[in-house]
């Protein structure tokens, strides 16, 4: 524990200027590597002595690792299911895997190779499952630990896996390949055997061509013998294990998908690529005994039905006591374009087709049981979309869905930005809840969800936890992520206060965006006061308040104009372009130079106060939740387009709620429904603006294209979904000039050319600081269609690409030489001053206030913090009349690069809350609850007694860090975070009853800091920022939580707090609990006798080693996997930790002793082979004299 003593910094100190201190800080940071003590200045001593601050965080309390992933796994491919376990699973295209059970029971894992999962095959009730990699890998992994992990792995060197099956309760695997063959592996031990299947032995030796590759294998449920192997050509063999020959070959002219057979092994199914369902009888093999195409046309001169599509997947299941089920994917007629993939379920003479929303990856039937040759009763089938896993209940005629239980839906609409409450009030989450049950579907299967397996408790962490994601539809969901679990609360749709864009009226619109244009782009939430705010991408802000109860009004909405004169600073580089000797010859149309805001005449009149979107005039019904209080627009102003929001924040307590973006800051009292300031940046400072407005670096003519902002689309990240954002966010690839990358490539449209790694379009210019456009330029920046909106397509916050800093030292320089800013929007950082960050807060707003008063903390891109005063009523009642004064109190502070966050801390170093104002219900019946006074927390209960004569203010830049002391304004620490990159995010979190500063930085490094001293406590090169999702969507709370969204469907949660590491084996589902196998149903003695064959297939003696022999070592190379340790480490923090190492020595020990076994055995049996051969030999040569031989 390090104690820190302001007594000596503070006594005589003066406060420094702003620049002054600014300056001195970042040498002393940088040379110290943070935590430097930085003495300020030298006017006037600062009061009465401190006393120490304990610091009680360090670097052992910090450590990161993955905590859980929710959500839909992305771009799956394969699916399997453990019928006694009663636990699912799903690969992907990047390797992962994902085991599902109950609710809670969620596992996330990854093959390091990261090649796609081809298929999927649980030891059924054994607690492993098997994964065929496209890397022609198999892996055995281990489940019967909470972080499952891989036992054996066999790489095959010659050949590529196309197909695997394990028979129940069987050891051997049988692996089909791409040259047509079918080995065999033993599971326990992960060796090939020498027991080979050739294709050319399997089918006849007249046939000339290759059959291709193996499509399907199986076993016979009448015969464990009879392997029956189909190749893709449309030839099918039934393989005699034993006598190592075919037993029948069936032959027909259409490829095979799949193969399904009856449970009694006398028919088997074919599934074929022109639609056609072939039932085969093992006694007549020349043909089949039925063919149909179930969705074909009838041809009426009796021909055979037209082809359709393949069916892909076909499964034959038979029922006790009604028809078989015959359930197949695609097989749909080719006229029927537009058709949606479907599951078509024959039952009898019924047909009925399932349409899907996405396509279907795989789908399997869950069957009461695990015995391949008894009836099998099945009653539900799991089907794996692109998109999307759906459970239909076979048991009701209908067919309805099961109502899914995992949070799979975040991607409903792409996630846009996201936000995380630790710790919040827990009230919250039932209220949520009973506000959005009302709004469930209905129609759903009354059963239970059939995915059970596995056993999860809540553990020890019992604090309540939300998040927020705003999406690109306008919706926004709250989540309940208490114990590592996530469930949807409530859904608020922030689109219904706008009317809908009647189709055709296009042209005559003011939206800035083609579509999606209620994309929620920032979230600000009080979680005591409920108040909560939303910021949309066509420049609106809208602020809810919670209610229990239903409620008929009108939406109040507010015009705001935020205008930014670009000639009041841009100053011209003399070496490039002359200054033009008189201003006013300029056109007047231009003066927002930014690269999407062109001026634009629609329909021969200019755009002026309009607003993007119109609200909705009539009284709109509000269902009980969140409900809108009043929307603030920002408007054209003069033929330009509103820019974006870049910063949002709000404040119960005062009534407030401010916004800003690259042309100014707004204020709104949302009591009164006034606006009380719409400034511009630069007037903000009035006289006290210390910032020399000339280009931060000179930048040669070369480059000028270079800086053309880019806008991409969402296609980039859901190149997949048909909806795009199209808005103006701008990549952070301005900001770096590096090579065009594969996905900038993808981006690529007719209304784009990239120049210098940067995408540009004819149809927006955009002008760098200093530089003017020559009316050539204007005339061509104004050359499109009449009507055509002046944004091109853009891009969801989500899903934006970040090009990294590159090596060479001239994009070094262009890179880095310029302040950049993580906020996402279109902003010229050298000609625009963006509001970055935005704090309410009781704070000394000038360096001789005694008192604390309300104040607005505002930072820029240009990292230029401000304060602004807030002079508010003093009493409830004037409150609602009295105007609120918003005036600049002349503070200016500085850092290096961008604003990112605010945070306070008192005199004793305890993090100080912004005053709220405690929730009441203002559409309430009780008169009671409608006319009490507004119940004000001035400060948190932790920092309840007197603030003392001091506090800290602690502001993070995309550089560097900074504690200053208040009214001082004396700079106290000062830590340079990065040189060569920026970060994305800062939080000031709690953590074991302390407080640390959280940021994560561009370049993958996650680093926390102990405040107020700016020590450094981690940093962890976590994760490498390969786009902008990843960059949009990160963030910390408190607890030592984090998360970021890892793909277009995922929320990957994490944690940086050693003693969340310490209990996450506790928290986590076990996938694995001790179930008994069901009893094979007594086949009868008739069956017995005639049923089947009468010997018992014993396959380690037809597979093992002494009769089948070594497989060719070239062919397979055997890895170890680490899953026995790994098992061992995931236990020993809890109980059974000594009982799973026991456990696993005995397995190494019983796996020697095996090993010593089949030794021995060869031994013996080489011993035996030499006495038999010597024997023998004498035999020979026994009665022969000496001159015979």
């Amino acid at each position: 524990m390090k104690k820190f003593n302001f007594r000596k910094v503070l006594d005589g100190l003066t406060a420094s200027s702003p620049g002054g201190s600014s300056g001195g800080g970042s040498g002393g940071g940088s040379g110290a590597g943070g935590g430097s003590m930085h003495p300020g200045g030298t006017a006037g001593a600062v009061g009465t002595p401190r006393d120490e601050i304990q610091e009680t965080l360090t670097s052992d309390y910090f450590q990161i690792c993955k905590t859980v992933r929710h959500g839909f796994p992305y771009l799956p491919t394969a699916l399997a299911f453990d019928p006694v376990q009663k636990i699912l699973a799903i690969g992907t295209r990047t390797g992962a895997i994902r085991i599902l059970g109950r609710p809670g029971v969620d596992c996330y894992c990854q093959h390091e190779s990261g090649a796609a999962v081809l298929q999927l095959q649980f030891l059924i009730n054994e607690g492993a499952l098997v994964s065929a990699s496209a890397d022609d890998t198999l892996h055995l992994w281990n489940l019967r630990q909470k972080r499952p992990a891989i036992l054996h792995s066999l790489k095959f060197n010659r050949e590529r896996i196309t197909y695997c099956h394990l028979p129940f309760q069987s050891k051997w695997l049988y692996v089909g390949t791409e040259r047509g063959n079918t080995h065999i592996v033993n599971i326990e031990s992960f060796i090939l055997s020498g027991y080979v299947i050739m294709w050319n032995k399997a089918i006849e030796l007249s046939t000339k061509t290759h059959p291709g590759p193996v499509v399907h294998l199986s076993d016979s449920p009448r015969d464990e013998g009879k392997l029956l192997i189909g190749y893709e050509n449309g030839t099918v063999v039934l393989w005699d294990l034993r006598s190592k020959r075919a037993d029948l070959r069936a032959y027909y002219d259409e490829a095979i998908h799949s193969v399904a057979w009856h449970h009694e092994g006398k028919q088997f199914m074919c599934s074929h690529s022109d639609g056609s369902l072939t039932l085969w009888n093992l006694k007549s093999p020349n043909r089949p005994f039925q063919t149909t195409i179930p969705h074909g046309k009838i041809q009426r001169d009796g021909k055979k039905p037209e082809s359709c599509k393949p069916i892909l997947k076909v499964e034959y299941k038979t029922c006790k006591n009604s028809e078989p089920f015959v359930i197949f994917s695609g097989g749909l007629s080719y006229d029927k374009a537009c058709r949606r993939p479907s599951l078509t379920i024959m039952h009898g003479k019924a047909i009925t087709v399932l349409e899907m929303d996405h396509p279907i990856v795989d789908f399997l039937t869950l069957c009461e049981t695990p015995y391949p040759n008894e009836f099998q009763e099945p009653y539900a089938v799991v089907v794996l979309l692109e998109k999307d896993l759906i459970v239909v209940d076979l048991t009701q005629s209908n067919f309805p869905i099961f109502e899914n239980p995992y949070p799979i839906d975040i991607h409903e609409s792409p996630v846009t930005c996201t936000e995380y409450f630790a710790d919040c009030p827990p009230d919250l989450i039932p209220v949520l809840y009973s506000v959005g049950a009302k709004h469930k579907k209905q129609g759903y299967s009354n059963k239970e969800w059939p995915v059970s397996g596995g056993a999860w408790n809540l553990g020890a962490q019992t604090y309540p936890e939300i998040i927020i994601t705003g999406h690109a539809d306008g919706s926004v969901k709250f989540w309940d992520a208490s114990a590592i679990t996530l469930q949807m609360l409530y859904k608020l749709k922030t689109s219904k206060v706008f009317e809908k864009q009647k189709l055709g009226e296009g042209k005559a619109t003011a939206e800035i965006v083609e579509e999606d244009p209620f994309a929620v782009q920032m979230m600000y939430w009080c979680p005591e006061s409920r108040i909560f705010c939303v910021a949309g991408v066509s420049a609106y802000v809208v602020v809810y308040k919670f209610s229990k109860h239903e409620v008929n009004t009108e939406i109040a909405s507010l015009e705001v104009r935020l205008q930014y004169e670009v000639e009041d600073i841009i100053t011209p580089e003399p070496e490039i372009i002359p200054p033009f000797p008189d201003a006013s010859s300029q056109l007047p149309s231009l003066k927002n130079l930014s690269g999407s805001t062109n001026t634009v005449a629609c329909e021969g009149v200019m755009k002026d106060s309009i607003p993007c979107l119109s609200v909705k005039s009539r009284p709109v019904r509000m269902p009980p939740g969140y409900q809108a209080d009043l929307v603030i627009q920002l408007v054209w102003v003069d033929g330009e387009p509103p820019q974006q929001i870049t910063s949002l924040a709000v404040n119960s307590a005062y009534g407030l709620v401010t916004f800003g973006n690259c042309n100014g800051l707004a204020v709104v009292d949302f009591m009164q429904k006034t606006v009380l300031l719409s400034m511009g940046t630069l007037d903000l400072y009035g006289s006290s603006d210390p910032y020399q407005r000339q280009p931060r670096s000179p930048r040669k003519s070369k480059q000028f294209a270079a800086d053309n902002f880019c806008m991409r689309g969402l296609s980039n990240f859901y190149p997949d979904l048909t909806k795009r954002i199209r808005t103006s966010y701008q990549s952070l690839t301005e900001l770096s000039d590096s090579p065009v990358s594969l996905e900038l490539e993808r981006c690529k449209s007719p209304t784009s050319d990239h120049v210098n790694g940067h995408c540009t379009s004819p149809t927006s210019q955009s002008c760098s600081s200093g530089k003017r456009l020559s009316s050539v330029d204007v005339t061509k920046a104004n050359r499109r269609g009449p009507g055509r909106p002046p944004f091109r397509k853009a891009q969801s916050a989500a899903c934006m690409e970040i090009s990294l800093p590159v090596t060479t030292e001239e994009n070094r320089e262009n890179s880095f030489s310029r302040s950049r800013s993580s906020s996402v929007s279109s902003i010229d950082r050298d000609s625009k001053e963006a509001i970055t960050a935005l704090y309410f807060m009781e704070s000394f707003a000038r360096k001789n206030d005694s008192t604390v008063s309300p104040c607005l903390w505002v930072g820029t891109g240009l990292g230029m913090v401000l304060i602004l005063s807030l002079n508010l009523p003093a009493s409830d009642e004037l409150r609602q009349t009295e105007p609120v004064m918003v005036s600049p109190s002349g503070t200016v502070l500085t850092l290096k690069g961008a604003v990112l966050t605010f945070a306070c801390l008192d005199c004793m170093g305890t993090l100080t809350h912004p005053p709220y104002e405690v929730w009441r219900d203002s559409n309430s019946a009780d008169d009671g609850e409608k006319t009490r006074k507004r119940k004000l927390v001035m400060h948190s209960p932790s920092s309840s007694q007197d603030m003392g004569d001091h506090q800290f203010a602690v502001i993070c830049s995309e550089k560097q860090a900074k504690v200053f002391s208040l009214p001082s304004q004396t700079c106290l620490y000062v830590h340079n975070i990065t040189e060569t990159s920026f970060l994305l995010r800062a939080d000031v979190v709690t953590l074991c009853n302390s407080v640390c500063l959280a940021c994560f930085c561009a370049n993958g490094h996650i680093m926390t800091l102990s405040l107020p001293s700016l020590r450094p406590l981690l940093d962890v090169n976590y994760l490498p920022v390969t786009d902008m999702r990843i960059a949009r969507t990160f963030c910390f709370t408190n607890e030592g939580q984090a998360l970021y969204l890892s793909s277009p469907t995922e929320i990957q949660r994490l944690t940086y707090s050693q003693e969340m590491c310490d209990n996450l084996q506790d928290m986590l589902g076990d996938l694995f609990t001790p179930v008994e196998t069901p009893e094979a149903q007594n086949r009868g003695f008739l069956k017995g006798l005639f049923g089947g064959s009468g010997q018992a297939f014993d396959r380690e003696e037809l597979f093992g080693e002494a009769t089948a022999g070594k497989a060719s070592r070239s062919l397979a190379q055997h890895i170890p996997g680490s899953g026995g340790i790994e098992g061992v480490r995931g236990a020993a923090g809890g109980v059974i930790g000594d009982l799973t190492r026991a456990r696993i020595a005995l397995d190494e020990r019983g796996q020697k002793l095996g090993e010593l076994d089949e030794r021995t055995a060869s031994m013996m049996a080489s011993a035996e082979a030499f006495s038999k051969h010597a024997h023998e030999v004498m035999l020979k040569y026994k009665d022969k004299k000496w001159y015979q031989f």
